[in-house]
């Protein structure tokens, strides 16, 4: 991006990122109750202030403009390239589009958005029938929705960090976790030893290497 060109400022290009984002994980995630809303606002909000600060007004870089110059003199705080921070972090060189970090960063949005995709058609054959979702991928973790909103979110920090998103990322994450256990919970009444028998094979978040142990088939959400 030439220097010249304006780099924020660009309030429909925020608009119109926040939307595209939004209903793209709302295609997938569908909330239907109040816990399911709560969740997915506080990841809009997330987005929301990303692109804020990635197209309308630079905060962090406003408030950090005075450690970034003397990081990097020759930097131009109101480019575009100055938002890529952990450039100018790691002091990496060229067209921050096309280095290893925003590689990572795409890697990480498709693979959430990738799980989001997997995890709702089970999710919602498994409501309809009042059973446990448990295959697909479901078989590997037991919250691969809260994982893939977790993923996305560490994909948009590799690639544009800033003060606010920073500060909350782990307050979301503590947020899905804490859903995660009131859902178990509410699940365990349910369906009682189905449900302990499918959370002793079935890791929380993170999926074993040797994949999943077998199952019977079952198909509301754990």
């Amino acid at each position: 991006m030439e220097h010249n060109a304006p780099a924020y400022g660009l309030w429909l290009l925020v608009i119109l990122n926040s939307a595209v984002f939004i209903i793209f994980a709302f295609s997938f995630f569908k909330p239907r109750t109040r816990r399911d809303w709560r969740s997915f606002s506080a990841f809009s909000a997330f987005l929301v202030a990303l692109f804020v600060e990635m197209y309308g007004f630079p905060l962090t870089i406003f408030l950090l403009s005075g450690w970034l110059q003397t990081r990097a003199p020759g930097l131009d705080l109101m480019s575009h390239e100055a938002g890529h921070l952990w450039n100018t972090i790691f002091g990496l060189k060229g067209d921050a589009h096309f280095n290893w970090l925003h590689i990572l960063s795409n890697v990480l949005l498709v693979a959430g958005f990738w799980v989001l995709a997997s995890a709702w058609p089970v999710l919602h054959r498994a409501q309809r029938a009042g059973q446990l979702a448990t295959e697909g991928v479901y078989s590997r973790l037991r919250h691969p929705q809260y994982l893939g909103f977790i993923v996305i979110m560490l994909g948009f920090l590799v690639q544009w960090p800033t003060i606010l998103t920073l500060a909350m990322f782990p307050v979301l994450v503590v947020m899905y976790v804490r859903l995660a256990i009131s859902e178990e919970q509410q699940a365990e009444q349910q369906f009682g030893q189905a449900w302990r028998d499918y959370a002793a094979r079935t890791p929380r978040f993170l999926p074993r290497r040797s994949g999943p142990a077998e199952s019977p088939r079952a198909g509301g959400r754990a």
